[in-house]
């Protein structure tokens, strides 16, 4: 069973009591003092240490396992899942929204290279088939658990990526570092089923679910500088949409 933090109410806020109660959860989750895997305690004995009833500490579990963080197992209780990665639907780096939100995430760069570009690559960054571009491939994870395959096309002429230290530094942080100006991207959200190298990287089954995102980047000159093509664990990545009516 994990150890719940302590957990505080404010009677006189106009915020729900099984709001904060799943606030505070989610926190701990996010902070990692709740890990995958931990177990909380009975409902009955967490409502009544708090004060409260039990619809309303079951109001605050639901909260959670409709964010895919707490799940409820028969003859097991309500344990921790994990927090999925929450993006937002905007023109920013994987290690640009990590970084925001404060997770500790950690880079392995598989491979680094100058390649030439075939003839979809090409297309992407509007450069002849054959053309040199950096051929980036890295593993994301957080909590030293993976759940991002990214790999990138750029340039040769818009960065070099020779002595980067990839694994510390987001490649559009490194763009920016460069003088690269990111303005806009085309982008394109799928899914399909992991092959067998990407579900061992991913510490997948083979045939999992996983998430695709294929972006290309422009600068403010409209020169494509950067195409990705990245899989993400369905089970631990969402994105996020702000829609507006017209």
């Amino acid at each position: 069973m994990g150890s719940l933090p302590r957990i505080g109410l404010d009677r006189s806020s106009p915020v729900p009591l099984y709001f904060q109660v799943a606030e505070q959860l989610e926190r701990a989750i996010v902070d990692g003092a709740l890990v995958p895997g931990d177990r909380i305690e009975a409902e009955i004995e967490l409502a009544g240490s708090l004060g409260l009833s039990r619809p309303t500490l079951r109001q605050a579990i639901q909260v959670l396992v409709d964010k895919g963080m707490l799940v409820r197992k028969r003859g097991v209780g309500t344990q921790v899942v994990g927090a999925k990665i929450r993006r937002p639907f905007e023109l920013t780096s994987l290690h640009d929204d990590l970084a925001r939100t404060g997770q500790p995430a950690g880079t392995e760069v598989l491979s680094c290279a100058v390649v030439e570009a075939d003839d979809e690559v090409g297309h992407e960054l509007q450069v002849p088939p054959g053309s040199p571009v950096w051929s980036l491939e890295r593993l994301r994870s957080v909590r030293d658990e993976p759940f991002a395959l990214m790999r990138n096309y750029l340039p040769v002429d818009v960065v070099d990526l020779r002595g980067a230290d990839l694994t510390a530094l987001g490649l559009y942080e490194l763009l920016r570092h460069g003088g690269v100006h990111l303005r806009v991207a085309n982008q394109r959200i799928g899914a399909r089923r992991a092959e067998a190298r990407e579900a061992r990287l991913l510490a997948e089954r083979r045939g999992a679910p996983l998430v695709t995102m294929t972006r290309t980047a422009f600068d403010d000159a409209g020169r494509a500088v950067e195409h990705g093509d990245h899989l993400y664990r369905a089970d631990r990545y969402t994105v996020e949409l702000t829609l507006v009516d017209r």
